[in-house]
C-alpha cells in the first residue's frame, strides 16, 4: 500500500514538473500537506528556493477549483481598494489551472501558516472589517455574484436580488432546504421558517459587501513572521455579518478577532439575534453534505429560530 502511494506520487511529480517547466519554473520537491477535506494539497518547492501551493483533484471537479480562483481574486481586488496604511490580510494568488492527465489542478502562491498572536488575529479582523467595507466602491447595491459557486464542495446559488431579505431566504435557506427536500429529508417546520425569514429581515437593510463566505477556523489563520490570511473562500455580495457569524462556528476565532473588527466597523444593532439564523446556512450545507448528526441539529436550530423570534 505504501509502496504505490509512493509510486504514484513520484507519477504525479513528474507530470507536475512537466507542467511548471512549460511556465519556466523548476521543480524540486513536491510533498502533500494536510489540511483540507475536499481536493489534495501539496506543497511545491523550485530549484530557485521558492514555494508554491497546490491543490489537485479529479478533472469533474474543475468548476470547484475555478470558482476558488475567481473568489480569491475578488477578495485580493478588495484589499488593493484599501487605502490605509494598517497590515492587510495575504490572500494567495491565483497562479495558474490546468487539467493534467485527468487531473484538475490549481497553483496558488505559497504563505507560510503558524503564527500565534492575539494582535495579529486583532489585525485580522480589523483587515476584514476595511476588506469588507472598501469593496463597496465595487457593486452596485444588490446581493449575489456575477456567478454561483460553491460552499465546500455544495452548490452555492447566487443569483441577484435587490433586497438582503430576499436573497438569504431563496438564496441560501431555500436551496439547502429543497436540496434536504430531494433526498428525503425535509426537515419539520422548514416552509414555516422560510415564510417568516423575509419578514424577521425586512427591517434590516445591509450594504451588499464583498463577504469571504465560508469564514470558518480553517480558513483563515496567521503567518510567521508576522500578518494574517484568508483563503479558501466562497464569496459574494452579502451582509457582511454572515462572515462575523460564521466565524462563530466550528470552534470559532478568538476574542480578539472580533474585537479588532468592531474597533474598525462596528457591528449594527441586533447582530447577535441574527448569528443563529445566518449560520443555519451552514448547518444545513453540512448535513447536505455530511449527514450525521447536522440533521438533527440544523432541525433544532429551525425550531429555535422560531421560538426565538416569534
Amino acid at each position: 500500500m505504501l509502496a504505490a502511494r509512493a509510486l504514484g506520487v513520484a507519477m504525479q511529480q513528474q507530470v507536475m514538473a512537466r507542467w511548471l517547466a512549460q511556465q519556466g519554473l523548476e521543480l524540486a520537491a513536491m510533498q502533500p500537506v494536510g489540511g483540507g477535506c475536499i481536493h489534495r494539497a501539496w506543497r511545491l518547492e523550485l530549484r530557485d528556493g521558492s514555494q508554491r501551493f497546490a491543490k489537485t483533484n479529479r478533472a469533474a471537479l474543475m468548476p470547484v477549483l475555478e470558482a476558488e480562483a475567481d473568489g480569491l481574486a475578488a477578495l485580493a481586488a478588495a484589499t488593493q481598494r484599501d487605502l490605509t496604511a494598517a497590515p492587510r490580510p495575504a490572500i494567495p494568488e491565483p497562479l495558474a489551472l490546468a487539467e493534467l492527465e485527468g487531473e484538475a489542478v490549481l497553483l496558488l502562491s505559497w504563505l507560510e501558516l503558524g503564527g500565534s498572536s492575539q494582535q495579529g488575529w486583532r489585525e485580522l479582523g480589523q483587515g476584514l472589517a476595511r476588506l469588507h467595507r472598501s469593496s463597496l466602491g465595487s457593486g452596485d447595491g444588490r446581493f449575489g455574484w456575477h456567478q454561483s459557486n460553491f460552499i465546500g464542495s455544495g452548490p452555492q446559488h447566487n443569483g441577484w436580488r435587490g433586497s438582503w431579505a430576499a436573497f438569504f431566504s431563496e438564496q441560501r435557506l431555500g436551496v439547502q432546504l429543497e436540496l434536504a427536500a430531494a433526498a428525503g429529508r425535509a426537515l419539520p417546520e422548514a416552509r414555516a421558517l422560510l415564510e417568516q425569514v423575509p419578514h424577521w429581515l425586512a427591517a434590516h437593510e445591509p450594504e451588499a459587501c464583498l463577504v469571504h463566505g465560508d469564514l470558518w477556523s480553517g480558513n483563515a489563520g496567521l503567518l510567521i513572521g508576522g500578518g494574517s490570511a484568508l483563503f479558501d473562500p466562497a464569496v459574494s455580495r452579502s451582509d457582511r455579518e454572515v462572515d462575523l457569524a460564521m466565524a462563530r462556528l466550528f470552534g470559532g476565532f478568538p476574542a480578539a478577532f472580533f474585537e479588532g473588527y468592531e474597533q474598525e466597523w462596528p457591528l449594527p444593532a441586533g447582530h447577535r439575534q441574527r448569528v443563529d439564523l445566518y449560520n443555519l446556512y451552514h448547518l444545513l450545507n453540512h448535513a447536505n453534505l455530511f449527514g450525521g448528526g447536522y440533521w438533527p441539529q440544523s432541525a433544532a436550530s429551525i425550531l429555535a429560530l422560531l421560538r426565538q423570534w416569534s
